[in-house]
């Protein structure tokens, strides 16, 4: 996805929001914070791809505060989030066990993200407001007939929290004799999930999982792995989870390749981008 005029002003209120969680001291702050500002000066034009300069503003914060792990306690917070709802999760899914459900789910699990909503929004009650509305946009019935006649599937993780209700819909995804690999951040970047953290909710239980070789913020085909390029390409079918993937996927030539997009629309520059309104859960594919 291409930048809009909203994104620089997003850039430096992550910037800001990161430094304060990676360090007190208020010196080095000001420091990268101008770095930071040079960056998107030289980076944001029309054009721009988003998620590209996404990655470099927090990799520059990363790197000159020497904290590799700023949303480190927003992560945690963010699986404790997660947890609370299970209950309220299953007994939804209990009433109703179509897949649609499933995904309406996962969709919901996708506004735990501090990173595009700010670390002062009310998760819990956003989830419960997000589970309630159906997609907007809902190609859920084109994504069940793949999987019927899809033997391996990529799964294309988000945020930490928001992993634990991925994995409810993998495990329905799994009841259409499926392979399913998730890809997972190499190493912290935001409060995007790591294997690490896959693994602490038992993920592997369910599917096989990967790395996409770096911390890029969604995917930027220049910057993964060759050997996660590879699964990519060799996958029946894909289903990405979140923003920073939706801002990737939609820079890359898919061909004929089934790619699904599973997300809340959490600013206006998605919603404009896909023509839905701010907040709308969108079940979308992408190369139709």
């Amino acid at each position: 996805m291409k930048v809009h005029y909203e994104c620089a002003a997003c850039f430096l209120r992550q910037t800001r929001e990161a430094l304060d969680l990676a360090t007190d001291d208020e010196s080095l702050k000001m420091e990268v914070t101008g770095k930071v500002v040079k960056l998107v000066s030289e980076t944001f034009r029309k054009g721009a791809v988003s998620n590209f300069i996404g990655t470099e503003v927090h990799r520059t914060i990363k790197n000159e505060t020497g904290n590799n792990d700023p949303y480190h306690k927003e992560r945690e917070i963010s699986n404790d989030i997660a947890a609370d709802f299970l209950p309220q999760v299953e007994k939804i899914l209990g009433e109703n066990n179509k897949l649609e459900n499933y995904v309406k789910v996962a969709i919901a699990g996708n506004v735990i993200d501090f990173g595009a909503l700010g670390l002062e929004m009310d998760m819990e009650s956003l989830i419960v407001k997000t589970m309630k509305k159906d997609p907007i946009i809902d190609n859920t019935v084109e994504l069940e007939k793949e999987l019927e006649i899809s033997k391996t599937v990529l799964y294309l993780a988000d945020n930490i929290g928001e992993i634990v209700f991925d994995k409810i819909l993998i495990e329905k995804i799994k009841e259409y004799d499926v392979d399913v690999t998730v890809a997972l951040k190499e190493k912290p970047i935001l409060n995007d999930a790591c294997i690490e953290d896959a693994l602490k909710i038992g993920l592997n239980k369910v599917a096989k999982l990967t790395s996409t070789g770096t911390d890029s913020i969604g995917i930027i085909k220049d910057d993964v792995s060759p050997e996660f390029m590879d699964l990519f390409n060799k996958s029946d079918m894909v289903i990405a989870k979140g923003l920073g993937n939706y801002e990737g996927l939609g820079e890359m030539d898919l061909e004929d390749k089934p790619v699904y997009c599973l997300l809340n629309a959490k600013c206006n520059p998605v919603a404009r981008d896909i023509g839905v309104n701010l907040g709308d859960n969108i079940v979308l594919k992408l190369n139709t």
